[in-house]
Order: C-alpha cells, then sequence, then structure tokens
C-alpha cells in the first residue's frame, strides 16, 4: 500500500519564503531602475527639444506597474508576479532610450 505525500511537501511546489525575497531583491532592483530612467531622461531633457515624449511617459508607468507586481508578489508570492516585476523593470529604461 502506497500513500502519496501531501501537497506542501512536494518537490514541484514554489518556496515561497524564496520568491518573497526575490520580490523584495526585486523592488530594490526597481529602485536602480528608476534613477536609470531619471537620468536618461534628464539628458534627454538637456540633449534634445527639452520635452518628454510618450516613451518617457510610457517608462514611468512601467517602473509604477512593476513596483505594484512587485508588492503583490510580497504579499501573494507567485512566479509570473515576480517575472512581471523585473520585465516591467528592464522596459522603463529601455523605454526611456528610444524617445
Amino acid at each position: 500500500m502506497t500513500t502519496t505525500p501531501p501537497p506542501s511537501s512536494t518537490p514541484a511546489a514554489p518556496n515561497t519564503s524564496r520568491l518573497r525575497f526575490v520580490a523584495a531583491c526585486g523592488l530594490l532592483f526597481l529602485f536602480a531602475c528608476l534613477m536609470l530612467t531619471v537620468i536618461f531622461t534628464l539628458g534627454d531633457a538637456i540633449d534634445g527639444d527639452g520635452v518628454g515624449g510618450a516613451f518617457i511617459t510610457a517608462g514611468f508607468w512601467s517602473l509604477a506597474l512593476g513596483a505594484v507586481a512587485g508588492v503583490a508578489a510580497l504579499v501573494v508570492p507567485r512566479r509570473a508576479l515576480v517575472t512581471a516585476q523585473y520585465c516591467l523593470g528592464v522596459a522603463g529604461p529601455l523605454l526611456a532610450l528610444m524617445d
């Protein structure tokens, strides 16, 4: 007679404390991306026409949505939320560079 292990001890279950730690580090990563986006925006303001375009606005919105995903990943640790947090963080400076 074989018994199945309880669902919490299966090896495929994600470690929630590890996901929360990665999400917390992601908030620090988002802050670094925010500083980088500000630097690119100020550089564009000095070198360009002095007006922020749509891509700069989209970059800052991307960082704001990444912060929302990061806080949500701290509350409810899901791998998709952590992945979205990091992807949105990378998108912020890239969108600011496109302007």
